[in-house]
C-alpha cells in the first residue's frame, strides 16, 4: 500500500532528529510535525545552524533512507515514559508529557532513534522517497514569547523526486513573487518599526490600489442590495463583555484604555457594532433581510513570530458584511451571497475555487438543533445549487456556526483561504435580538457573517504575488507612463497628462534627464502597463509612441490611448 503523504512527511521529521541527534548527541528535541508542503523540526542546539550544516543533515539523512530501517512502536505508562525521558535528558518531551496527563504514552523507534509520538509511520525510512532540507529559522517554544527560541529546520518530501523538483521549482517562483520583496521594490507599503510590528503604511501607489479595490467592493455591494456602515475603532468594555469577546479572545485583544474612568478596547472584530446599529430600532418582518457592509479596520494581537508582511499583521481592514433575516429567507440569502463571492473573485482574476462546507461541532456549541440542521441544510443546498463540487469538514465549524470555507487558487497553484460565510447563533443570543413577526410576537433573527476578500491587506498580498506586481490594467496604480525624450518636450507631456487624467487615466511623466532607454527600463522594472514615449516626431504628429507588455503599439493619439486603456 503507497503511503500518505502524511506518513512520509511525519516520517521524514524523525529521521531528521535522528540526523540532528548524530550530529548533536545533546540535542533537546522539541516537535516535529508533518505540514502542508513539507514537515519541521524544533531543536535546543548548542550553536546555530548553518547552509553547510543542513546540507550535512540531508546527506545524513539521505543515509538513515538509504538503510531501510524500519518503524516500530510501543507504549509505556507514565511512570516509566517520564523515566525514559529524563534519562535521555529531553525536558520538552518531559513538559508535553505533563500536559497531556495520560496514562500510556506511544512511541517510534527506527534504528536507534526513538521519539514520544502518535504516529502514524511508512513501514521502513526506504519508503520515505525524496527529500530537501529548506530552511532554519526561529521559533519559541510552544509559540510562547516567553520561553526559550529554539531552532527550527524546515524540510518536505514527496513520493518521487521528480514530484520533488516540481515543488522545488514553485517555491523559487513563489520566491520571485514574493509580496514583501515586490511591495518594497514597487513602493506599494512599509513596514516600520517606530510605528510597531504589524501596522502597515499604505505608500501612494499601494494606496491607490487599495482605493480602487475599495471602490469595486462597495459598487458590487450596493448593487447587491448592501448598505455601507462606519463604526469606531474602539468600544466600551461593556460592548466586549456581552459579546463575549473578553472572555475568549482577551489574549488577542490590545490593552485597555481608560477614558473619563471608562475602560475601552481597540477592536477586534466588527460584529458587534453591526448588531447595535441593528438595535438601535426595532425591525419589523417585512424590513427583513437586513444587508450590513463594512470595510472595517480592526486590531488584534499576533505573536511576532508569526507576523509575515501583509499576509499576518496586527491591524487590518475587514470586508465585514452581516445579513440578518428570517428562516425563510436564509438559503436565497446564501445562495446570493455565493453568486456576489464568486463574481468578485473572477473580478480579481480567480476562477478556481475549492468549497468546504464545516459543520456542527461534536461536543462545545451553541445554539438549539434545530437552527444547526436549518443553517447546515441551507448552506449545504446554496452550495449545490451553484453546481460546485464541495468537501465536507465534519464537526469543523465555530461553536457559534456552520460555515462555508472558500479557497482560491493563484497563478502558481498554490491556494489561499479568503471566503468565509458563516451562521452566528452566538451573538442573536447574547445581545437578545429580535424582531417582530407576522403574529405579533418578537423572534429570534439569522445572522449570517460573511467576508468575501478575507482581509484588504491580505487580499492585496495575495493579488501582488498572483500577478507577480504586474496588475491588470485596470488595477494598475500607474496606467501609463509618459517618457519625454529631452527637456525641450515635457510641456507638451505634462499637456498630454492633463487630458489623460481628466479622462479618469492614471498616468505620470518622467521629466528627467535620464536616456530614454533607461527611462523604458524603469519602467518596465515599475510593471506599468503601458508607456509613452514623447519626442520632438511625436509633438509634430500630436501622438504618442505607445509600448504594451507584449510590445510596441506605434502611434496613438490621445483619444486612442484613453481607448485602449478603457478597453484593457
Amino acid at each position: 500500500m503507497t503511503p500518505t503523504l502524511f506518513e512520509i512527511r511525519h516520517s521524514a521529521s524523525h529521521v531528521l532528529a535522528q540526523a540532528v541527534l548524530a550530529m548533536f548527541p545533546d540535542a533537546k528535541l522539541g516537535i516535529g510535525p508533518a505540514i502542508d508542503d513539507g514537515f519541521y523540526y524544533d531543536f535546543d542546539l548548542p550553536r546555530t545552524l548553518t547552509p553547510d550544516d543542513l546540507a550535512e543533515l540531508e546527506s545524513k539523512m539521505a543515509s538513515i533512507i538509504a538503510e531501510g530501517q524500519e518503524f516500530s512502536t510501543y507504549t509505556l505508562d507514565r511512570s516509566a515514559t517520564e523515566t525514559h525521558l529524563a534519562h535521555e535528558n529531553q525536558p520538552y518531551k518531559l513538559e508535553i508529557v505533563n500536559d497531556l496527563n495520560l496514562d500510556t504514552y506511544s512511541f517510534y523507534k527506527n534504528g536507534p532513534f526513538v521519539d514520544l509520538c502518535r504516529g502514524p509511520h511508512v513501514r521502513t525510512t526506504a519508503d520515505i522517497g525524496a527529500i530537501k532540507l529548506l530552511r532554519v529559522s526561529g521559533a519559541y517554544w510552544r509559540g510562547s514569547e516567553k520561553n526559550k527560541m529554539l531552532q527550527r529546520i524546515y524540510g518536505t518530501a514527496y513520493h518521487t523526486q521528480g514530484e520533488l523538483d516540481a515543488y522545488l521549482t514553485r517555491i523559487e517562483e513563489a520566491a520571485k513573487r514574493d509580496h514583501r520583496v515586490l511591495g518594497k521594490e514597487l513602493d506599494l507599503f512599509s513596514i516600520q518599526d517606530d510605528i510597531g510590528p504589524g501596522l502597515i503604511l499604505w505608500h501612494p501607489k499601494g494606496a491607490r490600489v487599495r482605493s480602487i479595490i475599495e471602490d469595486y467592493w462597495r459598487n458590487a455591494h450596493f448593487r447587491a442590495g448592501y448598505d455601507v456602515l462606519y463604526t469606531p475603532h474602539v468600544g466600551r468594555s461593556n460592548l466586549w463583555e456581552t459579546s463575549g469577546h473578553l472572555s475568549f479572545y482577551s489574549e488577542n485583544m490590545y490593552a485597555k484604555m481608560s477614558v473619563d474612568d471608562v475602560d475601552y478596547y481597540a477592536k477586534p472584530m466588527n460584529c458587534p457594532f453591526h448588531v447595535k446599529i441593528v438595535q438601535n430600532r426595532q425591525y419589523s418582518y417585512r424590513d427583513l433581510p437586513l444587508r450590513l457592509a463594512e470595510l472595517g479596520t480592526v486590531y488584534r494581537y499576533e505573536r511576532s513570530g508569526v507576523l509575515h508582511g501583509l499576509m499576518r499583521v496586527r491591524g487590518f481592514t475587514q470586508d465585514d458584511a452581516h445579513i440578518v433575516c428570517t428562516p425563510d429567507q436564509v438559503e436565497s440569502e446564501i445562495a446570493d451571497v455565493l453568486t456576489l463571492c464568486f463574481s468578485m473573485l473572477d473580478r480579481f482574476g480567480f476562477n478556481k475555487v475549492k468549497v468546504f462546507l464545516s459543520t456542527r461541532p461534536k461536543e462545545k456549541y451553541v445554539g438549539d438543533l434545530d437552527r444547526w440542521a436549518t443553517s447546515e441544510t441551507a448552506l449545504k443546498n446554496a452550495i449545490e445549487s451553484a453546481g460546485l463540487p464541495y468537501e465536507i469538514d465534519d464537526g469543523g465549524g465555530a461553536f457559534y456556526g456552520p460555515k462555508i470555507d472558500i479557497k482560491i487558487e493563484d497563478a502558481i497553484g498554490r491556494q489561499w483561504q479568503c471566503s468565509t460565510v458563516q451562521f452566528d447563533f452566538n451573538l442573536p443570543e447574547r445581545f437578545d435580538m429580535t424582531y417582530v413577526g407576522p403574529d405579533g410576537q418578537r423572534h429570534r433573527p439569522y445572522m449570517i457573517h460573511r467576508a468575501l476578500l478575507g482581509s484588504i491587506e491580505r487580499f492585496f498580498g495575495i493579488l501582488i504575488e498572483h500577478y507577480e506586481g504586474k496588475f491588470p490594467t485596470w488595477l494598475a496604480p500607474v496606467q501609463i507612463k509618459l517618457l519625454s525624450v529631452g527637456q525641450d518636450v515635457v510641456p507638451f507631456s505634462r499637456e498630454i497628462q492633463r487630458r489623460l487624467l481628466e479622462q479618469d487615466i492614471r498616468v505620470v511623466v518622467d521629466s528627467s534627464d535620464e536616456k530614454i532607454g533607461y527611462k523604458i527600463r524603469q519602467g518596465l522594472n515599475e510593471r506599468v502597463p503601458y508607456l509613452g514615449v514623447i519626442g520632438k516626431r511625436e509633438i509634430e504628429a500630436g501622438t504618442i509612441s505607445v509600448r504594451g507588455r507584449d510590445g510596441d503599439l506605434g502611434p496613438l493619439n490621445v483619444e486612442q490611448v484613453v481607448d485602449l486603456i478603457r478597453k484593457a
